[in-house]
């Protein structure tokens, strides 16, 4: 016959009963979200008598929380909203209140086309708040800054959209800085929304993250089939560690963190550096400065590179979708189809014709390894005194690079240091189409005068 529980034990359970009421009121006062409980069913057997709860105390609010008992009659250790949870918490993935959204990133191309839809189409529900975050708020790579910043936010969800991110010229001379500062800005975003209970986080990758050596669509499955192309492979790995871990996540707590992977985004409050931005907004800056100055416009790469470009606003349509709506951990390709892949030229083409612009287009680029012997044989036909190596010249006509490039250009000027990157990365959206078989992309043209008109518009201060 067991004996009754001492008076030690009685006392302890009402001791914990009290802390739990009083993060109840803490709750009522503060504003703060209904405090999510895990057990961890660590109970102690007393030598004389029955099961009695093993007092772990916690912080959680500036309090300390003891025990409970759990639904099945055993005692368990309770672990504030803020402690690592050892197992699913399928109450906190469907939340009745309004979502409380925090998106990291937040003044950058992607969140500002976030914050337009939300606030200006409508895309935010009712009672729901949208938090728009950036370097200035916190150094996401500081884990003690990241935390004070969801302390001081507290988001049920978040978009994470911030990452140190830069051209392909800029990537290939700093690899390392890519690698190591977007580890670490992930990983304490990440950590951080486990710690804090967050029921979901949606997180940015790129098309850059696929193999380079890959068969063509590319699509969710073959991420880690291959290493990425050499030019930028410390920010593709740090990308891909992001799909690894919210898998580790899910497997081991249970958490519903994912990931989105759009091709390559232009639009409004892009970056439009012609150094170190991507390559359409370069495009729109240097187009701008020579049309305004009567000069010629260089395009460099040969132009024949093949990319899917995607526009910012229905990029952020497609995340609030997917903030939403999609329950995978797996991620999911955000994009254009494949038939609607243009070529550098034809993107340049675009931009020329949204400008207005009426002058020369000049191509510079490092010449293909095959076309290399041609050239060293033609080179007799060049009156220029400046070469020394083929492809190094910089007045120079042969009719084979006018054929390859397919362009009417007079004159090619070669650059030796101006490369082309990953010849194509054609994706596959087959999967977004499956769950949204009529959504509605805007047209390439449209979207790049929008561009345009912006950036011309807000020149003064538009990023550059």
């Amino acid at each position: 016959m067991q004996s009754l529980p001492s008076v030690a034990s009685v006392l302890s359970f009402i001791r914990t009963f009290g802390d739990f009421l009083l993060l109840l009121v803490l709750k009522k006062i503060r504003g703060s979200r209904t405090p999510h409980l895990c057990f961890s069913a660590e109970a102690s057997q007393a030598a004389d008598g029955p099961q009695i709860p093993r007092i772990i105390r916690k912080q959680s609010y500036g309090i300390s929380v003891s025990s409970l008992r759990t639904a099945d009659g055993r005692h368990g250790a309770v672990s504030s909203v803020c402690d690592p949870c050892p197992w699913p918490h399928p109450q906190m993935e469907k939340r009745a209140e309004p979502m409380r959204v925090l998106v990291t990133g937040g003044t950058g191309l992607v969140g500002r086309a976030i914050e337009h839809v939300v606030r200006e189409e409508g895309g935010a529900r009712e009672g729901e708040e949208w938090i728009f975050v950036s370097s200035k708020d916190a150094n996401l790579m500081d884990a003690k800054e990241t935390r004070g910043l969801f302390e001081k936010r507290r988001p049920s969800h978040v978009i994470h959209l911030a990452a140190m991110v830069g051209g392909l010229f800029r990537n290939m001379r700093e690899n390392l800085d890519f690698w190591r500062n977007n580890i670490h800005i992930n990983d304490n975003i990440l950590q951080t929304a486990h710690e804090m209970g967050v029921a979901k986080v949606v997180s940015c990758l790129s098309t850059c993250i696929f193999p380079d050596k890959t068969t063509y669509p590319i699509d969710e499955t073959m991420i880690h089939n291959g290493p990425p192309h050499n030019s930028n492979f410390g920010y593709s790995y740090a990308k891909r560690m992001i799909d690894v871990q919210n898998r580790a996540y899910f497997q081991q707590y249970g958490r519903r963190f994912t990931a989105v992977i759009p091709t390559n985004v232009f639009g409004p409050h892009d970056n439009f550096n012609v150094a170190d931005g991507h390559v359409l907004p370069g495009l729109i800056h240097k187009a701008y400065v020579a049309h305004k100055e009567g000069t010629p416009l260089q395009v460099w790469g040969s132009g024949t590179p093949r990319r899917q470009f995607i526009y910012s606003l229905d990029l952020a349509r497609l995340f609030i979708w997917v903030l939403r709506e999609y329950d995978e951990i797996d991620p999911i390709i955000l994009s254009v189809g494949e038939e609607d892949e243009v070529s550098i030229k034809e993107a340049a083409e675009c931009v020329v014709d949204a400008l207005g612009f009426k002058g020369q287009v000049v191509v510079s680029f490092l010449p293909p390894a095959f076309l290399v012997p041609s050239l060293q044989r033609d080179m007799h036909l060049c009156q220029c005194s400046t070469h020394t190596t083929a492809g190094s010249c910089f007045c120079y006509e042969v009719a084979k690079i006018r054929l390859f490039l397919g362009c009417s250009l007079t004159r090619a000027q070669f650059d030796t240091t101006k490369a082309d990157g990953q010849f194509k990365k054609t994706a596959s959206n087959a999967k977004l189409r499956r769950y949204l078989p009529d959504f509605k992309f805007t047209p390439f043209p449209q979207a790049v005068k929008e561009t345009c008109d912006w950036f011309v518009a807000n020149y003064k201060t538009a990023r550059k």
